[in-house]
């Protein structure tokens, strides 16, 4: 491929992560291969190339979106695999015209994988888990790593419910533990991983955040 190729998250894991893509903003797609069908997190840089390696991968039944930033190409990409595009329920009205399978609070799709509603960054944002590999939260832009490659909520002028996204951070550390969630993979920023594909220590970061401290947080750019 001309273009970087997708890397593995963590081999023999059929796990990928794909080169930020411009038309997301430098948004990072993934993609899993499981025994029940393959499954693409957000829209990746969408080329021929990126078809060819997709279809080589045994194509996609699954096209999860994570946020309304992670929206591209989706009209292409379902037509070309005859994918299901599942979407959070407020946000299902941006893909007019298509046909998406939404959800309210989660959506399983397949054995040990599943979308859970974290909505704050977005009305409709949403983190897609797996038990694989010691539990893997693809958390889109709920949680991107920090300069030090740690994960944490990101303040925008465009942050839909900035305590609702705290709230949502706290639901998921309810919801696990440290022998369920061993990784983060973030749906952007990943130059700050230095190299890695993942957050490792995932639940041990994840109640580091201070979340008393962030009620408080300025927005950024």
């Amino acid at each position: 491929m001309s273009q970087k190729p997708p890397r593995p998250l963590q081999p023999p894991a059929p796990f990928f992560a794909f080169p930020p893509n411009r038309e997301t903003l430098g948004g990072t797609a993934y993609f899993l291969q499981t025994p029940t069908g393959n499954l693409l997190i957000d829209s990746p840089p969408w080329t021929e190339e990126t078809r060819l390696w997709l279809e080589e991968k045994g194509g996609v039944r699954w096209l999860a979106l994570t946020h309304r930033g992670g929206i591209a190409n989706v009209r292409a990409i379902q037509s070309s695999f005859q994918c299901e595009v599942l979407i959070q329920e407020q946000e299902a009205y941006l893909l007019p015209n298509l046909t998406v399978t939404s959800f309210h609070h989660h959506h399983p799709i397949a054995p040990g994988i599943e979308l859970l509603w974290t909505s704050g960054h977005s009305p409709g944002s949403a983190c897609v888990y797996t038990s694989e590999l010691g539990g893997i939260l693809f958390t889109g832009r709920h949680l991107l790593p920090d300069r030090s490659g740690n994960p944490a909520p990101l303040r925008i002028a465009k942050t839909f419910h900035w305590p609702r996204q705290l709230k949502n951070i706290q639901t998921l550390r309810d919801r696990f533990s440290a022998e369920s969630l061993a990784l983060i993979c973030p749906g952007a920023s990943t130059g700050y991983l230095r190299g890695a594909t993942a957050i490792g220590d995932a639940y041990k970061k994840l109640e580091a955040i201070d979340l008393d401290q962030l009620q408080t947080a300025e927005p950024g750019l």
